[in-house]
């Protein structure tokens, strides 16, 4: 059961109603978009500043745990944002939720917010870290985060575990580059449509 308020609702009155929803609001009740318009405008701007932060980092040459850590903190809240556009979760409800607000926000199939490949690096990377030391490692070990030319990973001899490129917008996890520009334009774009809607 799920409390909502006062009234607990069993098990099939949520899939009833999720049911409902789905098949007569594309997956929104109308009354309740300004709610996804303003939790996708946190997510946004929160990612907005934290890239602000980044840029900022990067250009004041201040250490590279803060500019990394400002890089991380702007990709994790895409995640948040990227999660509202293309759910994880194969239900009915958040799949039609998710194409009702990919068409609000002119979000299209092939946007940077879709691919997971480095939301996920960076949500796993605990056991992404157990995989990469399970191999044969040789050579220089760099498990600080750096700020760097993103080609400095490609160095055979060295193993480069988080590095942040701000000239390529590239972020770098146990030696696996990740371009993030086309994601950062993204959430601008989505900001300042969110920013318009409220």
């Amino acid at each position: 059961m799920l409390k909502l308020g006062a009234a607990m609702l069993d098990k099939p009155e949520l899939e009833r109603r999720a049911k409902l929803i789905v098949t007569e609001c594309d997956g929104i009740q109308p009354i309740f978009i300004a709610f996804y318009i303003e939790a996708i405008y946190y997510a946004a701007e929160r990612a907005e500043v934290a890239f602000a932060n980044f840029a900022e980092g990067a250009k004041l040459a201040q250490s590279a745990s803060a500019t990394v850590a400002s890089a991380q903190e702007a990709l994790g809240h895409a995640a948040a944002l990227s999660r509202f556009f293309f759910p994880v979760e194969k239900k009915a409800l958040p799949r039609a939720r998710g194409a009702r607000l990919r068409q609000l926000f002119a979000v299209s199939n092939n946007s940077p917010l879709q691919n997971r490949e480095l939301r996920n690096a960076i949500e796993h990377f605990d056991e992404r870290l157990d995989e990469y030391l399970l191999g044969d490692i040789a050579g220089y070990i760099l498990p600080s985060p750096m700020v760097e030319d993103s080609d400095f990973a490609d160095e055979t001899l060295g193993h480069v575990f988080r590095l942040v490129d701000p000239k390529t917008k590239t972020f770098v996890l146990l030696g696996k580059k990740y371009p993030f520009g086309p994601m950062h334009y993204e959430i601008t774009r989505i900001a300042e449509l969110s920013r318009a809607m409220r």
